[in-house]
């Protein structure tokens, strides 16, 4: 291997939003995370709504009312 081209390999943190920290090595450096193995629905077996920024919210208000102006069922 080549001297000196390489990044530094160093221990870094990965702090998850559900308060979860894991210690990996990486060139980065500390990590913050949304969502971890810990509280993914896909690990945990449960189904958990994560809402960005309203967006769900935002389109209840849009199409909530579909159906009824449009007189579909």
């Amino acid at each position: 291997m080549k001297k000196n081209i390489h990044p530094e390999y160093k221990e870094a943190t990965i702090r998850c939003a559900c308060g979860n920290e894991m210690t990996v090595g990486s060139t980065k450096g500390d990590i913050s995370v949304e969502i971890c193995s810990k509280c993914h629905p896909f690990y945990t077996g449960k189904q958990k709504l994560v809402d960005s920024a309203g967006r769900i919210e935002r389109f209840r208000r849009k199409y909530g009312n579909y159906q009824e102006k449009s007189g579909k069922k």
